[in-house]
């Protein structure tokens, strides 16, 4: 049987390149996303925001069979 690779593990791979590059340019003193700290800071405490938003939100909400029946046995 010919096992195929998983999207999860192309978006993976496809990432860590694109980190590795990143952090070679750094390295070498080259900016590959051009923008100011202020910019980084607001980008990254909007996402930490964002996803533990949905993380709370997934995790006190039922949505897969197996919490809905828990909900029921309680």
């Amino acid at each position: 049987m010919k096992k195929k690779i998983t999207k999860g593990t192309f978006v993976r791979t496809i990432l860590l390149v694109f980190a590795l590059a990143n952090q070679i340019l750094a390295v070498f003193g080259k900016s590959p996303i051009p923008i100011d700290d202020d910019t980084v800071t607001n980008l990254i405490s909007t996402a930490w925001t964002v996803i533990a938003s949905l993380i709370a939100w997934w995790k006190n909400n039922s949505f897969t069979d197996k919490a809905i029946k828990a909900d029921k046995m309680l």
